[in-house]
């Protein structure tokens, strides 16, 4: 496929994403950008890819859906099920691909860009972004996975107030809220992001992966469900290469060496 509204680049492991409309200068979300979101999350599934960096390009990272767009549909209840349909595979895929996602956020991210952010296995934002859900205000509900994470960052009511009031967030309060990991100097933040993902794709992928899937549940599995799951996952690593590189290597008093199999 080829992209208009982002951009993807494959090198050493990690595949990073950077969206840019530049028809749009709030990168705004639109049916394009959810099929290849959906195209790139198919991508950043192959074996060879052990880390995945998302951002954006301009003054935000993405402002939210495209309402120009859905205003204009002929047909807007088929128009918005199919965009969020696509939109909602395409962040399944990075969900459940083993790679650790890193979410580099340049600016605001805002309805479906605070979505996106939120999608995050790691989240390092500019000193400049804003956070707000913005989807209320609009007389919109939420999509774009942010009901399934929201509450888990921040708890139920907190995660209320946001969708309620559309209150902004800085990006020091997101940090301060659970929704962002670190918050760096506007013009660390590639480098800073890179760093990191450049050192997860160096990691035990398949590792990394398993934690993914075990944490997915820790709020909805009872006790002896989950401690099952982990007894399957940990047992999983050792037919693993990496599991039983990491043991060898701990033993022999040496830093592993990981292949991501």
């Amino acid at each position: 496929m080829d992209y208009e509204t982002m951009q993807l680049e494959i090198d050493d492991g990690v595949a990073t994403i950077t969206i840019e409309r530049k028809d749009s200068p709030a990168n705004a979300l639109n049916a394009r950008m959810a099929e290849e979101l959906l195209d790139a999350g198919i991508r950043c599934g192959a074996p060879d890819v052990r880390a995945v960096l998302v951002t954006g390009r301009g003054r935000m990272f993405c402002g939210g859906g495209d309402l120009a767009e859905m205003d204009a549909a002929e047909d807007k209840h088929a128009h918005l099920t199919r965009m969020a349909t696509l939109l909602h595979a395409g962040l399944s895929r990075l969900a459940h691909i083993d790679a650790p996602v890193i979410m580099a956020l340049n600016g605001t991210a805002g309805g479906g860009g605070f979505s996106l952010a939120l999608s995050g296995d790691y989240v390092i934002a500019s000193d400049k972004a804003k956070f707000v859900s913005a989807y209320t205000s609009s007389g919109l509900t939420p999509d774009g996975s942010s009901t399934y994470y929201l509450a888990k960052h921040v708890g139920l009511l907190r995660a209320k107030e946001l969708m309620f009031t559309n209150r902004v967030l800085t990006a020091e309060e997101a940090r301060d809220w659970g929704i962002v990991n670190r918050v760096v100097p506007a013009d660390d933040l590639l480098p800073e992001a890179t760093a990191m993902a450049r050192r997860m794709a160096q990691g035990p992928t398949k590792a990394y992966g398993g934690v993914k899937r075990l944490l997915d549940t820790a709020f909805s599995a009872g006790l002896e469900s989950q401690m099952d799951k982990e007894t399957r996952s940990i047992a999983d690593m050792m037919r693993s290469e990496d599991g039983p590189a990491g043991i060898a290597a701990f033993l022999a008093k040496k830093e592993p060496t990981f292949e991501g199999r």
